[in-house]
């Protein structure tokens, strides 16, 4: 079937180069992975930023305040793994749930709409509900998780 759309635009397609990427298929390779991905982030990040912390006068002879600064920044970085993630799964999971397609031909200003026929709205339904839905709720769950752990260290830190 021919699509008036470029092929590398077609939802599908995208979806296939996302599930395909070394970066987002984290998720589908054991829902386990996400979080130890995260926590080796977290891990390496954290000597360095301890390093750095204790660069600072007031830091250095605080070690209560030195080690909350030090765990406070080391969990920015899987928060940034996590939030990249979840921006491309999420535009996966609005190209698939759109009833049209907006798509550019050579550029942006260029861009145009289309209506999906019924057949691949229906398929494209399916992958979203079955395939990129639950990889947004684990995406949503980790970031409230890191969220959570972010704030004891701050809480932490106000209360000494």
């Amino acid at each position: 079937m021919h699509y008036p759309v470029p092929k590398d635009q077609i939802p599908t397609i995208e979806f296939h180069s996302l599930i395909n990427s070394n970066f987002f298929s984290w998720l589908l390779i054991k829902n386990n992975y996400l979080y130890k991905a995260l926590s080796i982030s977290f891990l390496l990040s954290f000597p360095f930023v301890l390093i750095i912390s204790n660069g600072s006068r007031v830091l250095h002879h605080d070690i209560i305040r030195l080690i909350t600064v030090a765990i406070c920044s080391s969990l920015l970085a899987p928060l940034i793994l996590i939030a990249r993630q979840l921006l491309g799964w999420n535009y996966i999971l609005k190209r698939l749930i759109s009833e049209k397609i907006i798509h550019e031909k050579s550029g942006w200003y260029d861009g145009k709409s289309w209506d999906k026929p019924i057949k691949l709205r229906a398929k494209d339904l399916l992958i979203a509900q079955q395939e990129v839905r639950p990889v947004t709720l684990i995406l949503q769950k980790a970031l409230y998780i890191n969220l959570v752990l972010l704030l004891f260290p701050i809480i932490i830190y106000q209360l000494k």
